[in-house]
């Protein structure tokens, strides 16, 4: 386990959770007084209103929040509370925004952070994040025994609202219940306003506004996406063009130049999709600040499913022109038409499939379609969380671990692909076979990557001090923390368990203090992995003592045997990283 590097993001620049980021901003935002701040907003409202509309994109500049990514939250969350529809807003509901968000008392800011956080579809909050919401809220009304007692508290409200033990609570739930209003849904806390209309009469007009608004608020995604998409579109037109010219294009056609310059894309996005999986790399860039004014680094998962989409295409392209006409119009060529491509294929030419498929093109060529194809399959959420109701056989080649190791099989696809590259029937000179070109910067970056967790790995293990399990399916680990180990709060940290697997590692959020003399971890069982997990400390851990209530109850301590059983209770962390919000 490594000494935790801070990973900033590129607008908060902060270390906390999205929950702490989420409060400690509004905290910000409360010291203004509402009627001594109006006037200055209300001045700046004039001045950047447009036909009497307040865009969301200008929100935040209004009301003084230089934090865009923030300011967008919430106003996204305080339209929604009042059913507000579309991108901008009139200065009397900007009054009406700015009277909540400016209000001193505590209840208005949680009202605030409820509106923000009900953004999310299933609207859920876990009781990592319920404990969160209580240290900070003990934390801005000066509560110190409060904050002590926080994860007492949280599995409390836990028991209370999480009844069938699912790890998580309805938002609705938990604000009625901390904001004290027993019997009133979130819908019956306000009268809402309709529905916005634009002042705007030309449509037209209207749809431009928007979209530029729109796209202020997302340049930064639109300049990266249309900069891939011009360097893959440059790529296959340049590839698309040489084979135009090329000799083959008499006996193919089209076909070549479709499959080869969908080959030459398929180089970049091989070597592009390994660049946003590098962490280290991200975290190190993230900290340069200019970088991260212009790149959104915390979309890098995101971004590598994009590639991995493009490289689907690509693959498509690629494959289908050579089986259905390339190899086909090859077959069927007279003597003449094939003669000027003898030195391409040998003198005896091909006379059925079987040559294509036997050659090292042929076959390195499937076995990547193979182990790609089941890759990108299994990588859908559908297979990856296990959603599927397959029966018991087959459950195993889905869930978490199928993910992992199937993706893990890229080590192979890439040196085949190399392999590939390098027999090429149409390219003999060393300088046009440019596959390993593409690939071998990122493939050392990457592969120095892979070095340094190992390392990470073995330097520093750690030996857990103390195993809880709470209702829910809920397991706190805590580890004695190793000497000269720094963190911020809202990290996370990768795990390991050997017992289960020794190659796969998990990233969770560190729930303990920095100034506290261990690291914990809380992990809900929801996946095959963390399940395992759940059950190899279950078999080490003391039944909990009879007559025992409350969160008592629910406690299971590990006893003195099975901490010096470092086979099934070592777990070792290799880095950490603050969470993308």
């Amino acid at each position: 386990m490594e000494k935790a590097t801070s990973d900033p993001g590129p607008s908060a620049h902060r270390s906390e959770s999205t929950v702490a980021q989420r409060l400690n901003c509004l905290e910000l935002i409360s010291v203004y007084d509402s009627d001594a701040g109006w006037p200055s907003v209300e001045m700046r409202f004039d001045r950047l209103a447009w036909d009497g509309q307040l865009y969301r994109s200008k929100f935040g500049e209004c009301i003084g929040i230089r934090e865009p990514e923030f300011a967008g939250d919430l106003f996204d969350g305080l339209s929604r509370r009042r059913k507000m529809s579309g991108y901008s807003i009139s200065k009397a509901e900007l009054r009406e925004f700015w009277d909540q968000i400016s209000n001193p008392l505590f209840d208005s800011r949680l009202q605030t952070f409820f509106d923000m956080m009900g953004k999310s579809a299933d609207k859920r909050i876990t009781g990592e994040e319920v404990k969160e919401i209580i240290v900070l809220s003990a934390s801005a009304s000066k509560l110190p025994k409060l904050k002590e007692q926080a994860e007492e508290y949280a599995l409390l409200i836990m028991e209370e609202l999480d009844s069938t033990n699912q790890g998580y609570v309805s938002m609705e739930n938990l604000e009625v219940l901390l904001l004290q209003r027993p019997g009133q849904s979130v819908s019956q806390m306000q009268r809402h306003k309709p529905l916005l209309t634009t002042l705007e009469s030309n449509p037209l007009r209207r749809w431009y506004l928007r979209t530029h608004y729109i796209l202020e608020d997302n340049w930064k995604r639109v300049w990266v996406m249309l900069l891939w998409l011009s360097i893959y579109t440059a790529l296959f037109a340049w590839k698309f063009v040489q084979y135009r010219r090329h000799d083959v294009f008499q006996v193919m056609g089209y076909c070549v130049c479709v499959a080869k310059g969908s080959a030459e894309t398929l180089k970049f996005n091989m070597a592009l999709v390994l660049l946003p999986v590098c962490r280290n790399t991200i975290t190190w860039i993230r900290n340069l600040t200019v970088v991260t004014r212009v790149v959104p680094l915390n979309d890098n998962l995101n971004f590598h499913k994009v590639v991995a989409i493009g490289i689907t295409v690509g693959v498509g392209l690629h494959i289908i022109p050579h089986l259905t006409c390339n190899f086909p119009r090859l077959l069927r060529a007279a003597d003449a038409e094939y003669a000027p491509l003898a030195h391409y294929f040998g003198e005896t030419r091909p006379d059925n499939y079987w040559w294509f498929t036997r050659s090292t093109v042929g076959w390195t060529g499937l076995v990547m379609l193979v182990l790609m194809a089941a890759a990108f399959t299994l990588a859908m959420p559908l297979f990856r969380r296990g959603r599927l109701a397959l029966p018991e056989p087959l459950r195993r080649l889905t869930g978490f671990n199928a993910f992992w190791y199937s993706h893990h099989c890229f080590v192979l696809v890439y040196a085949l692909l190399i392999v590939h590259g390098q027999f090429l029937h149409l390219a003999h000179k060393w300088y046009k076979k440019s596959t390993w070109m593409y690939l071998a910067v990122p493939m050392v970056l990457y592969a120095c990557e892979r070095l340094m967790r190992v390392l990470r790995s073995t330097v520093l293990t750690v030996k857990i001090k103390k195993v809880e399990a709470y209702p829910g399916d809920v397991l706190v680990l805590q580890f004695f923390k190793p000497q000269r180990f720094r963190y911020k709060s809202g990290q996370y940290i990768f795990i390991n368990c050997p017992a289960i697997s020794k190659f796969q590692w998990h990233p969770f959020h560190i729930t303990s203090a920095p100034q506290d003399n261990y690291l914990s971890v809380h992990i809900r069982a929801l996946g095959d992995w963390t399940r395992e997990l759940k059950n190899v400390f279950e078999r080490v851990c003391q039944s909990p003592i009879e007559g025992e209530s409350g969160l008592l109850r629910a406690e299971n301590n590990c006893n003195g045997d099975a901490m010096s059983n470092p086979r099934s209770v070592l777990l070792r962390c290799p880095s950490a990283g603050r969470r993308a919000a």
